[in-house]
């Protein structure tokens, strides 16, 4: 099966929350919850201030967009495309680009959840990546990131690196 990705659909401005249920609809109509898996209109929280008295909302992070994360093919193009309300996928031409790791970041979407068989103070060794075959000791694991720091020799002198969870496997 191919891999899911997260994609920026573009809808009629004030339809987000429709187009977001009209997708979730077809999914489920269609049987289609292996290949579209979630439907997000990003939203955040705003203080505003009316006569005096602030007051916090949610407001649309990005007024007239959907995220979409979904295994690209034929099928699930076509549904999402032909939803009522979406003018079409963000992308050159007709080709969608999923958005990538540092572009969710933001948006405080977590690619996956890895879990992790080792702790501080466990030996680890680089799998992939440019360190790879490194052996080190977890100095610090940084859950929100996803990174462990390691301890490498480089020019005579121990120096921290950062390296991905998806990278490393306890030794």
């Amino acid at each position: 099966m191919a891999e899911a990705n997260w994609f920026v659909v573009h809808t009629y401005s004030g339809y987000e929350n429709k187009v977001k249920a009209n997708i979730e609809k077809t999914i489920e109509n269609r049987n289609l919850q292996d290949e579209i898996l979630e439907v997000r209109v990003p939203m955040q929280d705003v203080v505003e201030v009316k006569n005096g008295a602030k007051k916090t909302v949610q407001k649309k992070m990005f007024p007239g967009y959907v995220l979409v994360n979904m295994v690209m093919n034929d099928e699930t193009w076509y549904v999402v495309r032909n939803t009522r309300g979406v003018t079409g996928f963000v992308g050159p031409g007709s080709k969608p680009v999923p958005l990538t790791e540092a572009e969710m970041k933001p948006l405080g979407i977590r690619v996956d959840n890895i879990s992790i068989d080792f702790s501080e103070g466990d030996t680890i060794v680089v799998v992939a990546g440019a360190w790879k075959d490194t052996v080190g000791v977890a100095q610090r694991l940084d859950l929100n990131k996803q990174t462990v720091t390691i301890n490498v020799e480089m020019f005579g002198r121990e120096t921290p690196v950062e390296i991905s969870f998806a990278e490393v496997r306890k030794l």
